[in-house]
């Protein structure tokens, strides 16, 4: 009797596994689900025009319209496209040798993305013969894109000359930069970050909608660099996404932007890496908050609920986006600016620290009698410590987006610094390179480079 339960037993879980194998391959044969809405026109796969798309998505169209003229700023932040530079001088110190350190402005909304790279001081403007910028430079600012790498492959997009690829160039930031037509499903676009996903080992199809809210947003906003001499859109994500991960890939790479006038250090910079940062295990990524959440929440036209593509600051309209989760919007807003304010006078005793170890490392360079052993030795302390600062101060939250990671690297990035100043006075057999305060006690003290 036993043994006849046993067979029967047996023969259902078979026919049930067979059952189930044969619903998964229903279900992955289905073609892919359509709106729950009858679209009025029918928009081409990649189509980089976002007014086609407005057709059948008014709210959201409307909302992204927005993105051209809101220039709002917040203590910190926001669209105005203010110079960083003229707020922060001690930037052009950190930045010199390099275009950063002739212009360097906070970015504005969405729909300004091409204007603004097109009009940047960084870029050799030149449309006809620019001879040193790649088209890679047009990576995070056109919704052309998406249709220009599905057609030329990113190789052989990027090492095209700037002014050659403009050509073919003339939408901002859109749809099609972050959804799938007919779908409307969120996305990855850029194969750089396909790519950087894949050496992880990770295949966003799988990803859950919540967390595409995110990734999506790492189409553009992370640390990326132009590898070799066909300027290839690369995240140096392969040892993981960690400022110190990063900088072990750069260095195992020997890779620079630039080398430090009358230093000699090969140097780093940051661009945006707001992704990186945010997912570091921040309290609200824990949460499950993604980025569009707060710069991108959910408001109402009437009975319609939508997502606002008015990308902003949440504290510009702080209602709408704490206030999904926070009761109490007004302390909310009172905690942000204790973390912001705390963050950046941080972020300016770090700026000082590596204005003192720079000033200390030239001095030591000049010295032709300095310890080449110390003297290197305070080049790389240097190289590292400048990048963790620049990593925290090129992501747009002011340590917000992650409050313990910002102190946590502007603390080891000052600790850097001021071991790169007593490395440069050993070497140089030099007290007065121990010298603190100089930028205070520059007169004039620098400014922008027009």
């Amino acid at each position: 009797m036993k043994k006849y339960t046993i067979l029967i037993l047996t023969g259902i879980i078979v026919i049930l596994a067979v059952g189930l194998a044969g619903v998964l391959l229903f279900l992955k044969n289905q073609p892919p689900q359509e709106r729950g809405f009858q679209p009025l026109v029918e928009i081409a796969p990649l189509e980089p025009d976002s007014s086609k798309w407005g057709i059948n998505f008014p709210n959201q169209y409307a909302t992204f319209l927005k993105t051209k003229t809101n220039s709002a700023d917040t203590a910190y932040g926001g669209s105005s496209g203010f110079s960083h530079l003229e707020r922060d001088p001690r930037q052009v110190i950190l930045f010199a040798g390099y275009p950063f350190s002739k212009d360097y402005n906070d970015d504005r909304g969405h729909m300004n993305a091409l204007q603004d790279v097109n009009t940047t001081g960084r870029l050799v403007l030149d449309r006809e013969s620019p001879k040193r910028t790649p088209g890679t430079c047009y990576s995070c600012k056109s919704s052309n894109n998406p249709a220009l790498w599905a057609e030329m492959g990113m190789a052989e997009y990027d090492k095209t000359f700037f002014g050659d690829l403009g050509k073919r160039i003339d939408q901002p930031i859109g749809c099609a930069n972050c959804h799938e037509t007919g779908t409307m499903r969120l996305i990855v676009t850029n194969p750089a970050l396909q790519e950087a996903l894949e050496a992880q080992g990770k295949d966003w199809t799988t990803f859950t909608r919540q967390e595409m809210r995110t990734v999506v947003c790492a189409n553009c906003h992370v640390e990326y660099y132009f590898k070799g001499d066909g300027k290839y859109l690369t995240f140096p994500w392969e040892n993981g996404t960690r400022v110190e991960d990063m900088l072990a890939y750069y260095d195992e790479l020997q890779f620079k932007d630039w080398e430090y006038p009358e230093a000699g250090i090969p140097m780093l910079k940051a661009q945006h890496p707001e992704y990186e940062f945010y997912t570091a295990d921040s309290t609200h990524y824990k949460a499950g908050v993604s980025c569009a959440d707060c710069h991108m929440p959910y408001v109402r036209d009437g009975a319609a609920k939508f997502s606002s593509h008015d990308v902003h600051s949440p504290l510009l309209r702080p209602e709408q986006a704490c206030g999904q989760c926070h009761s109490d919007v007004t302390y909310v807003i009172g905690r942000v600016k204790v973390i912001q304010d705390e963050v950046y006078a941080t972020k300016i005793k770090t700026e000082d620290a590596l204005v003192d170890a720079i000033t200390a490392i030239k001095g030591a360079v000049a010295n032709p009698n300095a310890n080449p052993d110390l003297l290197t030795q305070a080049q790389a302390k240097y190289r590292h410590a400048q990048f963790m600062w620049d990593i925290v101060s090129a992501e747009n939250s002011m340590g917000f987006h992650n409050p313990e990671e910002a102190l946590r690297i502007l603390a080891e990035a000052t600790n850097l610094a001021r071991q790169a100043q007593m490395l440069a006075a050993q070497a140089a057999a030099d007290p007065s390179l121990l010298a603190v305060g100089i930028y205070d006690q520059m007169d004039p003290k620098p400014v922008p480079a027009k």
